[in-house]
């Protein structure tokens, strides 16, 4: 069995997942018109993805979030052709995603030294222009990160994701007994005796509405798209967000929980989830608990429950149901053991996918070299056969 010695949960107080720049490609440099000269072209600027780098750093190490490329050098006799200006690289972190003023993607960071070109420099002075060079682009960008994680935690406010986690850590994040004592994600890493890390993310919980922006809606959901598994934490007695709301049982949670993350992305259903059931050690936790196993395996049954358009198109199939309670200890070892199963499954199918479409490369770049008269012979020798 998988033993984990301990979860390191690092909590980011001023954590900033958006930020607004201006950036500006440098200007070209002036022609020679009397030798023909050109000057030289204007810097460009660039984003480039490095690790343990913040956003947060960003805004603190340059407050005006003003970047300016080098100006192109100036065609003269002793060099006619004017040398490129500077580039200037903006270190960002990885997961970045960079919009412009309109909304519109530019391009994606997924990974260490993926870089995106922003701001073009402009050309230098040639016989075209007359000698004269042309300004620098500038435009106003949105860095939007997305954490990346091997799991993401979803869960109702008040679901004790916080709690799960402090009792597997020595963090001590926020809980209290009202909704909403996560309000910025948290970054913290399962540590096991073999050293095997696996990356978790605590986000703040979801509404009813979520999808459509209510609550911390998009600012928590868009962090879900880029975890490569999910977490589920419903509480075993159900929830109600206010007197105002309607009560929930946790299987309802389940489901509604499972239609917000399909409303907002359809892909984000399909991928590996496990189940914990929190709060087991409340009165009556272990019946609500079957009912709830019995629920999972047969939710048509109970569709009576909801309203038509609160039923997601496919209902996420769960790898694992654990019973755990943050309070008592319960079930968190067993917790531990099945996240790690789950995501060393997955590794082992994506390897397996990557060796697979690595063959089927090679197998069809070596048809793509067969001289054509030998296929034709080998058609031939196969009929005769």
């Amino acid at each position: 069995m998988v033993r984990c010695s301990c979860l390191l949960l690092r909590k980011y107080g001023n954590f900033m997942d958006n930020l607004r720049l201006f950036v500006k490609g440098g200007a070209g440099g002036m022609g020679y018109p009397r030798l023909g000269g050109e000057g030289g072209k204007g810097g460009d600027v660039w984003v480039v993805a490095k690790k343990r780098m913040s956003l947060k750093k960003i805004k603190d190490r340059y407050p005006q979030k003003r970047f300016v490329a080098g100006e192109g050098a100036n065609s003269r006799i002793s060099a006619l052709k004017g040398e490129k200006g500077l580039d200037y690289e903006i270190s960002v972190p990885v997961g970045i995603t960079v919009t412009d003023e309109r909304g519109q993607i530019i391009g994606e960071l997924n990974k260490e030294d993926d870089r995106i070109l922003i701001a073009k420099g402009g050309l230098g002075g040639n016989l075209l222009s007359n000698f004269l060079p042309s300004k620098g682009q500038k435009r106003i960008i949105h860095l939007d990160l997305k954490l990346i994680a091997d799991i993401g935690l979803v869960g109702f406010p008040n679901a004790g994701k916080s709690s799960l986690l402090s009792r597997v850590s020595h963090a001590k994040p926020e809980i209290a007994d009202y909704a909403f004592t996560t309000l910025k994600p948290q970054l913290g890493k399962i540590m096991y005796r073999d050293f095997k890390q696996i990356s978790v993310a605590d986000l703040p919980g979801l509404i009813e509405g979520a999808h459509m922006n209510k609550g911390m809606g998009h600012k928590f959901l868009k962090h879900v798209e880029r975890t490569k598994q999910l977490l589920f934490v419903v509480d075993v007695s159900g929830f109600q967000l206010s007197s105002k709301t309607k009560f929930r049982s946790a299987f309802e949670t389940v489901i509604l929980l499972t239609k917000e993350l399909e409303l907002y992305k359809k892909d984000l259903v399909m991928k590996p989830s496990v189940l914990a059931v929190n709060k087991m050690d409340l009165p009556d936790a272990k019946d609500k608990f079957s009912e709830l196993v019995n629920q999972l395996h047969n939710p048509k049954d109970f569709s009576h429950l909801f309203e038509k358009d609160e039923i997601p198109g496919k209902t996420v199939e769960f790898q694992h149901v654990i019973p755990v309670s943050a309070q008592t200890g319960e079930g968190i070892e067993e917790l531990k053991n099945c996240l790690r199963q789950s995501v060393d499954e997955q590794s082992q199918e994506d390897s397996e996918k990557f060796s697979r479409t690595q063959l089927f490369n090679l197998q069809n770049s070596e048809l793509s070299h067969v001289n054509p008269s030998s296929k034709c012979a080998r058609v031939e020798i196969t009929k005769c056969h």
